[in-house]
């Protein structure tokens, strides 16, 4: 769960809840469909480029692993 791991609750009242958090676009992808289903549909995210970071060391070789192939 994306609050768990990356983000930190910046608002919340009756109705609603906002959580901040910088994920990896890498663990973006997804999201919107288990939000939905987590939430019956009621619940929306954006989502905006922070920066650029480099890749820890297993993500790297993974991905220059996939490219040789």
């Amino acid at each position: 769960e994306l609050s768990s791991c990356y983000g930190k609750r910046s608002e919340a009242n009756e109705f609603v809840v906002k959580i901040d958090a910088e994920v990896p676009l890498s663990e973006m992808f997804g999201y919107a469909t288990d939000l939905r289903s987590q939430t019956q549909g009621r619940a929306s995210y954006s989502m905006e480029p922070l920066k650029y970071a480099e890749a820890p060391t297993s993500v790297a070789a993974a991905v220059i692993e996939a490219r040789k192939k």
